[in-house]
């Protein structure tokens, strides 16, 4: 039997589907301590269920996936309003650095998934499936490349980048704490930062914070935040067309969130209007929410099954890649300091998998040896805001490579 579902059936069905991960993640600590997204495990969840009535020929799900994509785009278009230059300038000269470091990452795990594709036998975009795109990327980044490279004509290519996701959730979060308590305990880090006094940088971070608290929610913003999303969205899709009719592939959002990134600059430059960034941040988390859940409920997790040893392959390369990147370029260049420890811990999180994840790995490092003021403003700035955009750009130029 077959059951059809319209698109409010599917979006409600999503919503039951998030109700499910959220009562499972209380239920297992474990699931919290590796920050694994609610919709990931309710979405896995209904996946597996889903695969095994499938194969006992007893029940199949045909989801409409309108909505999906209009959460995928109001996601990635909130993501475009917190790109503000205004931020990536206060945040000095550490941002920069760290934020190359992050662009040098995305190529590197692009050239290694891709190469590792070729010495497997597989299509180059299968590799492409493993690098960037659910590393750095994440979840989101996952559900909307993966989609696209299914269209260019590889099957199973958005299972194998969730597949990929999930795991370098967990494993970024298990080698990011080891990471910089190796390098605080190898070079005695914490006893060289307790005899310097604040440097010029560390006080300009802690008063970069203080002045980066988030306001109250105010109700009114609620409807200036989502018709600017809207406005967005909407001028974003022609835009994301006119570059599609010139021949280059790229995920639907593309515009969208370059229109919100013009739109939030604009406003820092010329404050002719209010970009209230607290409500779009709340009203892109919800669209995540949704479009995860969704997208995770269509999974075909029977295609993984001829690919599940070259996928292992891949990703454990990945995660080494990531602990070498982490030790011997993050931590040094920037500046080989108890800071760069931490950030070096959060940037295992964030590049194989979520910010959120980073931020976990370092407050995990601070609890054991001490505040950095420094690693919480410079990690967030890049890994929640500017990354999202190159990453993007970097996968678009190897998919048209191949």
């Amino acid at each position: 039997m077959i059951i059809t579902l319209d698109m409010m059936q599917s979006a409600a069905l999503g919503v039951m589907v998030l109700l499910l991960g959220n009562l499972v993640e209380n239920k297992f600590r474990v699931l919290r301590k590796y920050c694994i997204p609610t919709p990931v495990v309710g979405g896995l969840i209904f996946a597996l269920v889903a695969w095994i009535l499938k194969e006992k020929n007893i029940l199949e799900f045909n989801i409409d996936t309108t909505l999906q994509t209009l959460a995928m785009t109001a996601f990635f278009t909130s993501v475009g309003f917190s790109a503000s230059f205004k931020s990536l300038k206060k945040g000095g000269l550490k941002v920069l650095v760290f934020f190359f470091c992050a662009v040098i990452l995305v190529v590197l795990q692009n050239i290694l998934g891709i190469s590792l594709a070729d010495l497997l036998g597989l299509h180059p975009l299968i590799g492409l499936a493993t690098g960037s795109i659910p590393m750095t990327g994440g979840h989101a980044t996952a559900g909307s490349f993966g989609i696209l490279i299914e269209n260019a004509g590889i099957p199973g290519a958005n299972t194998i980048a969730f597949a990929a996701a999930t795991f370098g959730l967990l494993a970024g979060s298990m080698i990011g704490g080891p990471t910089a308590n190796r390098l605080i305990t190898k070079y005695g880090l914490v006893d060289k930062k307790e005899e310097s006094k604040l440097s010029t940088d560390d006080q300009f971070m802690e008063a970069a914070l203080i002045e980066n608290k988030e306001e109250p929610l105010v109700d009114r913003n609620f409807s200036i935040a989502a018709f600017e999303l809207l406005i967005a969205m909407g001028i974003g899709s022609v835009l994301s067309a006119i570059i599609q009719d010139a021949g280059i592939t790229l995920p639907s959002y593309i515009g969208a969130m370059l229109l919100g990134a013009i739109m939030r600059n604009i406003s820092d430059l010329t404050k002719s209007y209010e970009v209230p960034m607290n409500e779009i941040n709340i009203l892109g988390s919800i669209a995540l929410a949704l479009f995860l859940a969704m997208a995770l409920m269509g999974l075909k997790l029977w295609e993984l099954a001829g690919l599940a040893i070259p996928l292992l392959i891949m990703v454990l390369a990945q995660v080494l890649l990531m602990f070498l990147y982490a030790n011997l370029v993050t931590f040094r260049v920037l500046g080989k300091d108890y800071d760069a420890a931490v950030i070096a811990a959060g940037h295992c999180g964030f590049g194989l998998g979520a910010t959120p994840n980073g931020i976990a790995n370092m407050t995990s490092v601070v609890e054991k040896f001490g505040p950095s003021p420094t690693a919480f403003l410079v990690m967030p700035l890049v890994g929640a805001l500017f990354i999202d955009f190159l990453n993007a750009g970097i996968i678009t130029f190897f998919m048209n490579m191949f």
